[in-house]
């Protein structure tokens, strides 16, 4: 008898960076800003005499009924809470539970007691098995999945996708990342050597999306340029694959590291692909705490003037803010404040730093004796434990402690990013060793947080997959002083 799958993307615990929760508040429904790529990429390895069922719960409710033979849940650590409380309703109604995806393989111990079947790692290379083995009631408590030749990954389930208050289509065009910076997860779980889909399969899944509605297409790379002859190639082929779009342009958002901004070259190939926005990690003008977590990518360059080059050409930028490093001082908050007017950026995630449970800060604050057990895990589904951050006594305290930290914040004019603005009880000089657990109370910037708007209007979008939407806005430069986005007018014509 053929088996049914009911794949669930499961909401956030807390307002995040993904999320539009604002737009349901005014009786509304909510609205997301990019497509969810894990639940159709999966259901396209689903065999295909069962039956699929695929919900985002971000823009619908989970059918909290539903008699599906498997039920299939994902999510990042901001979706933890939720993932849980699913898996413990499902299986209470004697629902075959399994549990994947990047928190669930970074924190497997802390998913398992939850699932019937933990799947880690990346699922093209194990899914046959998995559903053979549910197929003949024979599953195995938990898969492990290895790095897989991107080539073999299927075209994603579009077709299944619940369509509607969607901003942007998702394409993934690699996996991995070569960078070091201490405090990111990203090379734990999908690895240091990044592996790049074919050019051809890229403008396939473009086609696919292009021909459900989407003008708007988010690629969803941890670092869409840092290989920069593939990156070149790609969007040489993007590029004058759109141009031959009868229906409008496709406007493209991505990830990138800041010193993209070398290459001339490479932006104006951006541009002319059609890339509009892009998200960029600068984290901190404190070169001393960039060398501490080895962001040595944004090191060597004036920031201020890299984020214009993107301007330039037209590519909007928004951008992460870190606070709370060990090199971050009592006067941090005012250079960040001063830095952060003198950038040309409208939208800003502001974060404190935290360490997830598989980075490297992580084992260094675990081998310092700096992790502290606080149960922030059950309150905001991401963190876990506080930490000592290094102090010069205890005048820190209050800087440090996390309503402190939201009121200083706001009184310098950054908002906080919600109860995310989670720094800790300092270390004095004698020391407070604790011993440490997974889920340090760092993370990653990119996992939460309100995102932070400033500078000018913000800009109306459609919210329907089905009908092209504008482009984004960029600044205009003033004949003197810095760039602002106190005007804003349509971006230029690159394609």
């Amino acid at each position: 008898m053929a088996k049914s799958i009911y794949l669930i993307n499961p909401k956030e615990d807390l307002p995040g960076y993904f999320s539009l929760e604002v737009c349901g508040q005014g009786g509304d429904d909510n609205a997301t800003l990019f497509a969810d790529l894990s639940t159709t990429t999966l259901a396209a390895m689903v065999p295909p005499d069962w039956k699929i069922g695929l919900c985002d719960e971000r823009i619908m409710p989970v059918d909290l009924e539903c008699q599906a033979d498997v039920i299939g849940i994902t999510g990042k650590i901001s979706q933890r809470n939720r993932m849980i409380a699913l898996a413990d309703h499902f299986r209470g109604k004697s629902r075959l539970v399994a549990i994947g995806g990047s928190y669930a393989s970074l924190n497997p111990e802390d998913m398992r007691p939850h699932c019937d079947i933990l799947v880690r790692g990346e699922a093209e290379d194990i899914a046959s098995d998995l559903f053979a083995d549910i197929d003949q009631g024979r599953w195995r408590a938990e898969y492990a999945g290895g790095k897989v030749d991107l080539s073999r990954s299927p075209l994603p389930r579009w077709d299944l996708y619940p369509w509607g208050r969607v901003l942007n289509g998702t394409v993934q065009t690699s996996r991995g990342c070569p960078f070091e910076c201490e405090f990111c997860d990203v090379i734990q779980y999908v690895g240091r050597k990044q592996r790049h889909k074919p050019v051809d399969r890229v403008l396939a899944e473009l086609d696919l999306l292009y021909g459900l509605g989407c003008r708007g297409v988010f690629l969803a790379d941890d670092n869409f340029t840092v290989f920069r002859k593939r990156t070149k190639e790609l969007l040489t082929a993007i590029r004058d694959w759109n141009r031959t779009r009868r229906k409008g342009h496709v406007s493209l958002s991505t990830q990138v590291s800041i010193d993209a901004a070398r290459d001339d070259e490479l932006l104006t190939l951006c541009a002319q692909a059609g890339l509009r926005q892009v998200f960029i990690g600068i984290e901190t003008p404190n070169e001393e705490s960039l060398r501490e977590t080895k962001t040595r990518q944004n090191l060597h360059m004036d920031l201020e003037k890299a984020v214009g080059k993107f301007l330039d050409h037209g590519i909007a930028v928004t951008c992460g803010i870190v606070i709370g490093f060990d090199s971050d001082g009592p006067g941090i908050f005012e250079t960040q404040r001063d830095f952060i007017e003198r950038l040309p950026i409208p939208i800003l995630s502001i974060g404190a730093l935290v360490a997830p449970s598989q980075t490297p800060l992580h084992a260094r604050l675990r081998r310092e004796g700096r992790l502290v057990e606080s149960g922030a895990q059950e309150r905001s589904g991401a963190l876990g434990h506080e930490h000592h951050p290094q102090a010069d006594g205890p005048e820190r305290v209050d800087r440090w402690d996390p309503p402190a930290l939201s009121r200083r914040l706001r009184a310098r004019g950054l908002r906080a990013a919600s109860d995310e603005i989670h720094i800790c009880r300092p270390q004095s000089r004698r020391g407070s060793a604790s011993s440490g657990a997974p889920g340090a109370r760092r993370r990653r910037h990119q996992d939460g947080g309100r995102q932070v708007a400033r500078d000018g209007p913000g800009r109306g979008e459609a919210l329907c997959a089905a009908r092209p939407h504008p482009s984004g806005a960029t600044p205009r430069r003033p004949a003197d002083g810095p760039v602002r986005y106190d005007a804003l007018r349509p971006d230029p014509p690159h394609v």
